[in-house]
Order: C-alpha cells, then sequence, then structure tokens
C-alpha cells in the first residue's frame, strides 16, 4: 500500500512546488522594486514616498480594474491551460524589465523608468488575476473534502507567509551586490519553474456535458481533456452579470464576503498604523520594528499548519466565527499594550486565529461555487475585499491624522490614546463580526460540494429561498442560502 503523499496528492504537490518558488520571487521582486525606487531612481527626492506607492496603485489598479472580468473567462477557458499562458507571459514580462534594468540608469529619465515599472507591476498583477481563480478552480476540482481542502489553503498560506520571511532578505543583498538586473532575472526564472510545475499537473477527469433548456445531461465519463466541457456561451456582458445574479443570490457567499469585509477594518487600521503605535504607545525604537512583521509571519505558518486539523476536528464554519471572536478579543488586548515584549508576543497570538480564518473560509468558498461559476465568484471576493482593505486603510490614517488626532479619553477606568482606541473599535468590529458569522452561517459538519465531475449549473433564479443547510449543488440550480480566502 502507497503512502499517503505528506502535501495531498501528487498533482497538488506540483502546484505547492511552483507556488513555492514563484511566492519568493514575487516577495523578492516586491522588495526590489522598492528599494530601486526609494534608493536609486528616487534617491533625495521629496517625491520619493509617491514614487513608491505608486508601485502599490499599480498593483490595486490591475485588482479593482481587471479581476472582476477576468473571472468570466477563466469560467470560459480552460484552467490548465490558462496558468500556463499567464506564467509564461509572467516570465517575459519580467526578463524584459530585467533587461532594461541592465542599462545605466542615466540611458533613460525617471520618469520613463518609474512608468516601465508601473507598467511593469500592472500587467503582471493583471495576469495574477487570471492566474488566481484558474488556480483556485483547479484545486476545487483536484482536492476534495472540507478537511483536506482546509489543508490546502493552510499549506498554501503557510507557503505564502515563508515566501515573505525568506524573499526580502534576499531582496537587499541582491539588489545592491549583483545589481537589480539579477533579483530580476531570478523572478523570471522563479515563474519559469512555476510554469513547469503547473505544466505537469495532471488535467483532472470531468463528465462530458451538454446545457440545454432542461439543464446539463452526462454524456460519459472522458479522459483528461485540454478544453473544458461545453457550455452554452453568453455575450461578455451577460455572462458577467449573471456572475453577478449568483453572488448575490447566495446568502451564504453573501455573508461569507460580509465577513471578510468587516474583517478587514481590523487589519487594515492595523496595517496603517502599527508603524505609529509600535514607537509611541509600546515606546519602541523603529529600528525594532522588522520584529512585527517576523513575528506575524511565524504566527500565520503556525495558524495555517494547525488549520487543517482544527477544521478536521469541529468543522470550517465553527473555524470560521471562532477565530472571528478570538482575532478581535486579541486586537483589543494589543491596543492596551505599553512595552515592546507584549505587543510583539500578541500580534504572534493575532495572526495564529487570523490565519485560521481566512484558511477555514477557503472550502466554505469553494463548497459554495460551482465549477462553472468559480471564476466569477472569485472575481467579486477578491477585488472587493481588496477595496476593503484600502478604505479602512484610507479611513484610519484619516481618522488618526485629523478627527481623533491627539484625543484622549477614559472609558471604565482605562485610558485612550488616538492609536489604541482605534485599534480597540477594530478589534470591536471584528467580534461583532465572530457573533454574526456564529449565527449567519449555518453550523453544519460539511457544506454540499459541487465537485468536480458536476454539471455547470444554469443561471441562478435570484428570487427563490436558499436551503438552511447550506449551499445546494450546481445540480440544484444554486437558486438559495455563503479571507483574505484561502
Amino acid at each position: 500500500m502507497m503512502p499517503r503523499p505528506i502535501l495531498i496528492n501528487r498533482d497538488f504537490t506540483c502546484l505547492w512546488v511552483g507556488q513555492a518558488v514563484s511566492s519568493v520571487g514575487a516577495a523578492v521582486f516586491s522588495t526590489t522594486l522598492v528599494l530601486w525606487v526609494a534608493t536609486d531612481l528616487a534617491r533625495g527626492e521629496t517625491w520619493a514616498p509617491m514614487a513608491v506607492s505608486g508601485v502599490l496603485l499599480a498593483t490595486g489598479a490591475a485588482v479593482l480594474v481587471i479581476g472582476p472580468l477576468a473571472g468570466v473567462f477563466v469560467d470560459r477557458w480552460d484552467k490548465r491551460a490558462t496558468m500556463l499562458r499567464t506564467e509564461s507571459l509572467r516570465a517575459v514580462l519580467v526578463a524584459v524589465l530585467a533587461l532594461f534594468a541592465c542599462l545605466p540608469t542615466s540611458a533613460l529619465p525617471v520618469g520613463a523608468w518609474l512608468g516601465l515599472i508601473y507598467l511593469t507591476v500592472l500587467a503582471l498583477h493583471a495576469a495574477a488575476q487570471f492566474f488566481t481563480p484558474a488556480r483556485f478552480a483547479i484545486i476545487a476540482d483536484l482536492v476534495t473534502g472540507e478537511a483536506d481542502r482546509a489543508r490546502a489553503a493552510g499549506i498554501t498560506q503557510a507557503t505564502s507567509q515563508t515566501a515573505w520571511i525568506i524573499g526580502p532578505p534576499l531582496a537587499a543583498p541582491l539588489l545592491f551586490t549583483a545589481g537589480v538586473q539579477w533579483a530580476l532575472f531570478g523572478n523570471a526564472l522563479a515563474y519559469v519553474v512555476s510554469y513547469l510545475a503547473v505544466r505537469a499537473v495532471r488535467a483532472p477527469r470531468r463528465e462530458t456535458v451538454t446545457v440545454g433548456r432542461d439543464g446539463a445531461e452526462p454524456l460519459g465519463t472522458e479522459e483528461p481533456a485540454a478544453e473544458e466541457p461545453a457550455v452554452e456561451r453568453k455575450s461578455l456582458r451577460g455572462e458577467f452579470v449573471a456572475g453577478l445574479r449568483f453572488f448575490a443570490g447566495s446568502r451564504f457567499l453573501v455573508v461569507l464576503l460580509t465577513l471578510a469585509v468587516i474583517g478587514q477594518l481590523g487589519v487594515g487600521a492595523l496595517e496603517t498604523l502599527n508603524v505609529f503605535f509600535f514607537t509611541e504607545n509600546l515606546g519602541a525604537p523603529a529600528e525594532l520594528y522588522g520584529y512585527i512583521g517576523t513575528a506575524m509571519g511565524l504566527g500565520g505558518i503556525t495558524g495555517a499548519l494547525c488549520s487543517g486539523r482544527v477544521v478536521q476536528w469541529i468543522g470550517a464554519r465553527r473555524t470560521t466565527w471562532i477565530s472571528l471572536l478570538v482575532s478581535g478579543v486579541l486586537l483589543i488586548a494589543y491596543s492596551r499594550q505599553t512595552g515592546f515584549v507584549g505587543g510583539v508576543a500578541l500580534l504572534f497570538c493575532f495572526a495564529v486565529p487570523l490565519t485560521m480564518l481566512n484558511t477555514a473560509m477557503a472550502p466554505l468558498l469553494l463548497a459554495a461555487a460551482p465549477p462553472a461559476y468559480r471564476g466569477r465568484v472569485l472575481a467579486v471576493f477578491y477585488p472587493v475585499t481588496r477595496l476593503a482593505a484600502m478604505l479602512a486603510a484610507l479611513v484610519s490614517g484619516w481618522l488618526a491624522g485629523s478627527l481623533l488626532r491627539d484625543v484622549e479619553l477614559s472609558v471604565a477606568g482605562a485610558s485612550f490614546g488616538t492609536m489604541d482606541m482605534i485599534f480597540a473599535v477594530s478589534g470591536l468590529f471584528v467580534v461583532a463580526s465572530g457573533v454574526y458569522a456564529r449565527f449567519a452561517l449555518p453550523d453544519t459538519d460539511t457544506a454540499p460540494d459541487p465537485g468536480p465531475d458536476s454539471a455547470p449549473a444554469p443561471a441562478p433564479d435570484p428570487g427563490k429561498a436558499r436551503s438552511a443547510e447550506g449551499p445546494p449543488t450546481e445540480r440544484e440550480g444554486v437558486p438559495g442560502v455563503r479571507p483574505g480566502g484561502g
């Protein structure tokens, strides 16, 4: 009897290898660009912070503009082929930027360099809007069962967290010793490795189906095919609207999105204001701020590796609402800290349930999204949560800099300043979302799983009521009741 693979199965292992290499490459690439712009192209200029923020804006623009429409094409196209094409495109884009980086900085005006960087980042993340939903969909075909899907999401989260612990420390030595072009060529090579890993994945077995007036009727099982099952196509606008209607008509999906958006209130405030809280409330020198990222990264890895077993014990729904409650309480506790050691320790603890939350939501999202709608479901979920994070960062920064600036008040004998009050209120929002999740998410063991061989769903009817037992399967037509996903 063959031993069970450590990473669930052979094909998921191939995907993981590609993700591990490309995630480290992406972490090196992102850090390299920020350092290149800040220390070389815009060195000593008053507009240097704005130049760096342009990299982040290009990323956000790709998610918000390209993401919603990308889901329609991902649902139309073969998922494995889509991943291969996007990895090829990203390798070429980074390689072209690396070739330009071989030129001396004086060869082009600074504006041209910045424009080239922003366009490359925009194109890379636009391609990612096709790659990520395709990967999500193919994992749903390759990994079945709530516990294994949570385990897969946990492995994915842990790999991403590890990449961001390993990647940034590698970026600076590469940039300042070998040169920016070698850091870029390294990232291009990482995309090549990811391409080869995806190519090694065997296409899932599927039923060939036709969709008619009365729904889908299986015609038989075939060997892995290069193309998706034949499905009657609408116009781009029609399929996009159908995806929005499906999402809006699914109470289960709407609940999950609501939870993710509320969760961003806490995380967005923490990411924006934590550097000020660190130096003012904790009284720690800015030189030690890097330990915050390390602590949260280690906490994220711990939560990701534990989440699969926890979901197996208590189910994805219970893990979701309990993680929200615990995360909110820990954020409130962090807001009351006044020392470096206590603050770092609490952020480690905070990252554990937060990562478990993201991991637990992955199998719920997979179970609620039939194969015919998976790309469009993610095309709604990810951009909305990204927009919520951006708004949370904007609002928290505005509150700290204007409305609540220098404010001091006392509640039940506890004194609050600007930063700790914002963190405490954010934590209360997260706790409230946990209470909401406890009653809004059906407390059953396992959501009905559409499964890889199910027929694509017809367009949903938002007017019908959804069953209280969880999201129905795609064969029921999906007319019924659902962090960052995983």
